[in-house]
């Protein structure tokens, strides 16, 4: 890590010299939260929770981030690894039905000896929930570690991707991110409780005024891997409020009704697997208070 090329920004940081890089992290590992998640995919949360953990920070910044506060401010508390332990350890033990990292990419360097040594103590799956923008080298370093796979593939327009996240090569290195976390998980595995334990699944945010664009994404994906080969979570959450400021004039506002059925009745007809989500989820609501969440280690 004296020079960070862990994500496809390869910004080069000094991260063991305490050089920040572009997503905001130096050379410790900071969590915002660790709990329980009720508000998952229901196969990934279930009747007990997703084990969360969410560390700040990430090499997107999109503009309109609901978590910006640990995204973009990277709000958080440093621990050490054997505090990351700890935390895994006392998840699992509360019964969750996995242990689910969320924007762990920039993390990878530091977490994989804790990941490695915490893999046989922990009898559930490990998720790495991400933003997709995942250098194909970086994944390969997880395989055999992480069980499920959960990406966003935020857009297959690379005028979006260069507005909105500061990323146009997104789309292409997003899709090569995708077929490696296939061939690493394979097709969906559930338990007998409909509880997912290995597999991909695939997260697409409808943003105001970009059906066309969540439309290709559909077709993106149709071309890029088997239809049975991945879950897909059509999300409708977007939330305005975080980007009230922007110059964009379109993500100043909630995605209509129409906007999200037109994307969903397209994905039902095309065949996909997957959940969709209640509109009503589009609320601040549902984002974490994580200022007010304190963290504590042992």
């Amino acid at each position: 890590m004296s020079a960070c090329f862990m994500c496809p920004r390869e910004c080069g940081a000094d991260r063991e010299a305490g050089q920040i890089g572009f997503c905001s992290a130096d050379n410790h590992i900071r969590i915002a939260r660790y709990a329980k998640h009720m508000w998952e995919e229901p196969f990934l949360s279930g009747k007990n929770g997703s084990g969360t953990i969410f560390f700040s920070g990430c090499n997107m910044q999109c503009i309109f981030c609901q978590n910006h506060v640990i995204s973009h401010l990277h709000y958080g508390k440093d621990v050490t690894q054997n505090e990351l332990k700890t935390i895994i350890l006392s998840l699992a033990e509360q019964g969750v039905h996995n242990i689910n990292l969320v924007t762990p990419t920039h993390y990878v360097g530091y977490l994989l000896p804790v990941l490695t040594e915490v893999k046989p103590k922990v009898n559930v799956p490990f998720v790495y929930n991400t933003g997709g923008y995942e250098k194909v080298e970086t994944l390969k370093k997880l395989d055999g570690i992480i069980d499920v796979y959960l990406p966003d593939y935020k857009y297959s327009s690379t005028t979006l991707a260069g507005q909105y996240s500061a990323a146009p090569d997104y789309p292409d290195v997003a899709k090569s991110a995708l077929v490696e976390m296939y061939r690493q998980t394979g097709k969906p595995v559930f338990d007998d409780d409909g509880m997912l334990q290995k597999g991909l699944v695939i997260r697409h945010l409808v943003l105001p005024g970009c059906r066309k664009d969540s439309l290709q994404v559909l077709q993106d994906l149709d071309s890029l891997l088997p239809r049975d080969g991945f879950l897909l979570s059509l999300m409708s959450q977007y939330t305005p409020e975080f980007a009230k400021d922007s110059e964009f004039a379109n993500l100043r506002r909630k995605i209509t009704a129409f906007e999200y059925n037109s994307v969903l009745d397209v994905a039902e007809k095309m065949g996909f697997l997957g959940c969709r989500q209640q509109r009503s989820s589009s609320d601040v609501g549902y984002v974490p208070d994580f200022q007010k969440d304190t963290i504590t280690t042992q």
